[in-house]
């Protein structure tokens, strides 16, 4: 269905390949996960399939892209759009309608279909993706999760044959990401199609694949074989693959149900062994929010929320996708005026301070760090941020190399890294000190290397005496760094605890580890290793 024959790609400007001699063959029928570090070269293998590298990204594509049977340098996408759906990372960036039953049907009416053939797939959709309570909401107004699965649906009512998705469940919360997945399975299985997609957080997807493509980048030769052999020596692997290796199972578990068949000598051995204490002291309360009611029109979105934040800890913020999460950061960050109820964030008012003030106090990480990023070169950006909250010239250029050390200050933020986007973005916020930081989805589009940094980071901030509050998805970055977690359930705070209190019980918010270990209240492969290496109980 999908064949590479040699095929080499090489941007202008660029010091080397991105992609070099790959020689690949996808069956019709089979899910492949495509995995590697951020910028090796993932989302240029994905666009080449539909013809989009090199007819719209530029750049000298040699060897071959054959897709059911159709060369992609003599078929540009348009010519491919039957056979092919693509889902990017940035899924608003793609919608050209206003609502969205309306971006559902867009694709289907570019191909000409019939109106009644139309309605059905748009009705089936909507029920196959539970989009239908949103049918005629606008598209601007969706959480980036709701954006995702529109996104995807507006592909999937056009039949293709193959399906290509770059980080399909990066703004998805875990229900919803199993949701999509299951689908992609039902595709896969009761319909033949073949299924391409990139994605960094493998612990959700790593069990369903039946290929698994290892791009190492720098140009150098992919990798393709079973899930159990690339992921036993691969860079990236999740978490129940890397417990697999510290525990000496073999073959590596790909799920958590193959793994607690093979625990029970494992929960035997970590029985008397205390699990580490995630819990920090608090120190003095910086935000403080009482009774919060907040509204879009007669939509609610906060009901009564109540919660501290204090300088030292490390909160996450969890629920599923628009259950308030972003409003509640909307709202300490003066973005959101509230209906009712108080929001105090360093002894202020946010929504009451000009934002020249406001900066000193609170700081937001959007979801897109790009949104705070508008100059020309990464030194101008850091110039600009020195200027805006009157600090000393090379302030933000400090911070910023040293979050992400070695990015010439002369490059283009659009040719950054998804994590060195981040980390510039975090870099202006800091750069103005506010006792307050707030991220939006922080680790969507970065791989676990980028996150294991982004760790280092959070508890740099909390050890220097930030609050840092942290709405996110991602269990796993949860399980590693958050001292505390709160879960949000449409608009109200349903958990405010510990970490290990509120995710070990949780079905849908325990990691990997947690699961497969409980009722045991280890979270993490490093904790489980770290206990085996050091307990002189254990033996070696």
């Amino acid at each position: 269905m999908i064949r590479f024959d040699g095929v080499g790609v090489r941007f202008a400007d660029a010091t080397g390949p991105v992609l070099s001699g790959v020689d690949l063959t996808i069956d019709e029928g089979e899910l492949a996960l495509v995995v590697g570090r951020t910028g090796s070269g993932k989302t240029t293998l994905l666009r080449a399939v539909n013809g989009l590298v090199p007819h719209f990204s530029g750049g000298t594509l040699t060897g071959r892209v054959l897709v059911d049977g159709r060369d992609t340098r003599d078929h540009r996408p348009r010519d491919l759009a039957d056979v092919v759906g693509y889902v990017g990372q940035d899924p608003l960036a793609g919608f050209v309608s206003d609502t969205v039953e309306d971006e559902l049907a867009y694709g289907m009416e570019s191909l000409g279909l019939p109106a009644d053939v139309m309605r059905k797939r748009v009705e089936e959709t909507l029920d196959l993706l539970g989009l239908a309570e949103l049918r005629h909401r606008p598209l601007a107004g969706l959480s980036g999760g709701q954006q995702q699965r529109v996104a995807i649906g507006s592909v999937l009512t056009t039949h293709p044959r193959i399906l290509v998705l770059d980080e399909p469940t990066s703004a998805l919360d875990p229900l919803a990401a199993e949701d999509v997945l299951a689908t992609l399975q039902r595709l896969v299985h009761d319909l033949g199609m073949t299924v391409l997609l990139a994605e960094h957080r493998l612990e959700r997807v790593a069990q369903y694949a039946d290929r698994v493509v290892l791009v190492p980048g720098d140009g150098r030769p992919v990798v393709s074989g079973t899930p159990q052999d690339v992921l036993a020596t691969a860079p990236v692997a999740p978490p129940v693959v890397e417990l697999g290796r510290i525990a000496g199972w073999t073959p590596l578990p790909l799920s958590v149900r193959d793994a607690r068949r093979r625990a029970a000598p494992l929960r035997e051995t970590l029985a008397d062994v205390d699990a580490p204490d995630r819990s920090a002291s608090a120190g003095p309360v910086v935000a403080k929010v009482e009774h919060l009611v907040a509204s879009y029109g007669q939509i609610p979105a906060l009901q009564g929320v109540s919660t501290t934040l204090a300088r030292g800890e490390v909160v996450a913020l969890m629920g599923r996708n628009g259950a308030g999460k972003s409003t509640l950061l909307k709202t300490l960050v003066g973005m959101k005026r509230p209906t009712s109820g108080t929001t105090l964030v360093d002894g202020h008012e946010p929504s009451a301070l000009k934002p020249a003030e406001l900066l000193h106090h609170v700081g937001l990480v959007p979801q897109a760090p790009g949104d705070l990023l508008y100059s020309a070169t990464v030194g101008e950006e850091c110039r600009h941020a020195d200027r805006d909250c009157d600090a000393a010239e090379g302030t933000t250029l400090g911070l910023f190399e040293r979050l992400s050390p070695g990015v010439p200050v002369d490059r283009h933020p659009r040719d950054l890294s998804e994590g060195q986007r981040l980390t510039l973005a975090l870099a202006i916020v800091l750069a103005a000190r506010p006792p307050l930081v707030l991220l939006d989805e922080p680790t969507r589009g970065l791989d676990y290397t980028a996150k294991h940094r982004l760790v280092e980071i959070l508890r740099d901030l909390a050890a220097a005496g930030h609050s840092v509050l942290l709405a996110t998805h991602d269990v796993e970055l949860v399980a590693e760094v958050a001292t505390r977690v709160l879960v949000i359930a449409d608009g109200e705070l349903v958990a405010d605890g510990p970490t290990a209190e509120v995710v070990v019980s949780s079905p849908a918010f325990a990691p990997q580890v947690a699961k497969v270990l409980a009722p045991q209240r280890w979270l993490t492969p490093t904790e489980v290793a770290v206990a085996l290496a050091s307990d002189s109980r254990i033996p070696r």
